[in-house]
Protein backbone atom coordinates (compact mmCIF):
# COMPACT_ATOMS: atom_id res chain seq x y z
CA UNK A 1 0.00 0.00 0.00
CA UNK A 2 2.80 2.39 0.88
CA UNK A 3 4.56 1.57 -2.36
CA UNK A 4 1.55 2.40 -4.52
CA UNK A 5 1.16 5.74 -2.73
CA UNK A 6 4.82 6.49 -3.38
CA UNK A 7 4.45 5.55 -7.05
CA UNK A 8 1.31 7.68 -7.35
CA UNK A 9 3.14 10.60 -5.74
CA UNK A 10 6.12 10.20 -8.08
CA UNK A 11 3.87 10.02 -11.15
CA UNK A 12 1.90 13.07 -10.02
CA UNK A 13 5.13 15.00 -9.40
CA UNK A 14 6.43 14.06 -12.84
CA UNK A 15 3.17 15.09 -14.54
CA UNK A 16 3.10 18.41 -12.69
CA UNK A 17 6.74 19.10 -13.54
CA UNK A 18 6.12 18.29 -17.21
CA UNK A 19 3.06 20.56 -17.26
CA UNK A 20 5.00 23.38 -15.62
CA UNK A 21 7.88 23.05 -18.08
CA UNK A 22 5.42 22.97 -20.99
CA UNK A 23 3.75 26.18 -19.83
CA UNK A 24 7.13 27.79 -19.24
CA UNK A 25 8.38 26.83 -22.71
CA UNK A 26 5.18 28.00 -24.39
CA UNK A 27 5.33 31.33 -22.60
CA UNK A 28 8.93 32.02 -23.54
CA UNK A 29 8.76 31.00 -27.21
CA UNK A 30 7.39 34.33 -28.54
CA UNK A 31 9.98 36.30 -26.57
CA UNK A 32 12.80 34.19 -27.97
CA UNK A 33 11.47 34.59 -31.49
CA UNK A 34 11.18 38.35 -31.09
CA UNK A 35 14.73 38.57 -29.79
CA UNK A 36 16.13 36.72 -32.81
CA UNK A 37 13.71 38.08 -35.40
CA UNK A 38 15.53 41.39 -35.85
CA UNK A 39 16.33 41.14 -39.54
CA UNK A 40 20.08 40.75 -39.06
CA UNK A 41 22.14 38.07 -40.75
CA UNK A 42 24.27 35.72 -38.69
CA UNK A 43 27.35 37.78 -39.60
CA UNK A 44 25.67 41.02 -38.54
CA UNK A 45 24.56 39.44 -35.25
CA UNK A 46 28.14 38.35 -34.60
CA UNK A 47 29.25 41.89 -35.44
CA UNK A 48 26.75 43.34 -32.98
CA UNK A 49 28.04 41.01 -30.25
CA UNK A 50 31.73 41.70 -30.94
CA UNK A 51 31.06 45.44 -31.25
CA UNK A 52 29.28 45.49 -27.88
CA UNK A 53 32.11 43.55 -26.23
CA UNK A 54 35.12 45.19 -27.86
CA UNK A 55 34.02 48.61 -29.09
CA UNK A 56 30.97 49.53 -27.05
CA UNK A 57 32.85 50.92 -24.07
CA UNK A 58 33.90 53.86 -26.24
CA UNK A 59 31.43 53.86 -29.15
CA UNK A 60 27.99 53.27 -27.60
CA UNK A 61 25.80 55.94 -25.98
CA UNK A 62 26.92 56.66 -22.41
CA UNK A 63 25.14 54.91 -19.57
CA UNK A 64 24.58 56.22 -16.04
CA UNK A 65 26.70 59.37 -16.14
CA UNK A 66 29.52 57.65 -18.03
CA UNK A 67 31.50 59.47 -20.68
CA UNK A 68 31.75 58.28 -24.29
CA UNK A 69 35.34 58.42 -25.53
CA UNK A 70 34.89 57.78 -29.24
CA UNK A 71 32.27 58.85 -31.75
CA UNK A 72 28.95 57.04 -31.72
CA UNK A 73 29.08 54.86 -34.81
CA UNK A 74 26.37 54.16 -37.37
CA UNK A 75 26.17 53.43 -41.07
CA UNK A 76 26.41 57.18 -41.69
CA UNK A 77 29.29 57.96 -39.32
CA UNK A 78 31.53 54.90 -39.68
CA UNK A 79 32.79 56.41 -42.93
CA UNK A 80 35.03 55.04 -45.61
CA UNK A 81 35.20 51.80 -47.50
CA UNK A 82 35.27 48.42 -45.82
CA UNK A 83 39.04 48.36 -46.29
CA UNK A 84 39.47 51.75 -44.59
CA UNK A 85 37.28 50.74 -41.65
CA UNK A 86 39.07 47.38 -41.41
CA UNK A 87 42.40 49.23 -41.25
CA UNK A 88 41.15 51.58 -38.52
CA UNK A 89 39.91 48.69 -36.41
CA UNK A 90 43.04 46.62 -37.00
CA UNK A 91 45.71 49.30 -36.65
CA UNK A 92 43.92 51.82 -34.48
CA UNK A 93 44.41 55.59 -34.39
CA UNK A 94 46.30 57.89 -32.03
CA UNK A 95 43.24 57.84 -29.74
CA UNK A 96 42.13 54.25 -30.30
CA UNK A 97 44.03 51.00 -29.84
CA UNK A 98 44.30 48.57 -32.72
CA UNK A 99 42.56 45.24 -32.42
CA UNK A 100 44.55 43.13 -34.89
CA UNK A 101 45.96 41.01 -32.07
CA UNK A 102 42.59 40.57 -30.37
CA UNK A 103 40.06 40.10 -33.16
CA UNK A 104 40.01 37.69 -36.08
CA UNK A 105 39.52 39.15 -39.55
CA UNK A 106 36.06 37.52 -39.67
CA UNK A 107 35.12 39.33 -36.45
CA UNK A 108 36.31 42.66 -37.86
CA UNK A 109 34.35 42.01 -41.06
CA UNK A 110 31.31 41.15 -38.93
CA UNK A 111 31.64 44.49 -37.10
CA UNK A 112 31.76 46.28 -40.46
CA UNK A 113 28.65 44.38 -41.63
CA UNK A 114 26.85 45.26 -38.40
CA UNK A 115 27.77 48.97 -38.54
CA UNK A 116 26.11 49.14 -41.97
CA UNK A 117 22.80 48.28 -40.26
CA UNK A 118 22.93 50.87 -37.46
CA UNK A 119 20.79 53.91 -38.33
CA UNK A 120 22.13 57.35 -37.44
CA UNK A 121 19.09 57.93 -35.21
CA UNK A 122 20.26 55.07 -32.96
CA UNK A 123 23.41 56.99 -32.08
CA UNK A 124 21.82 60.26 -31.01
Amino acid sequence: MKRSAAVRSAVLSTVLLAAFLGVLAAGSAPAQQAATDDGLTATQKLGRQVFAQSCGICHLPPQINARTYGPLLSKDTAGGSDEVIRGLISEGTPRMPGFKHYLERAEIDAIIAYLKTVPASATR
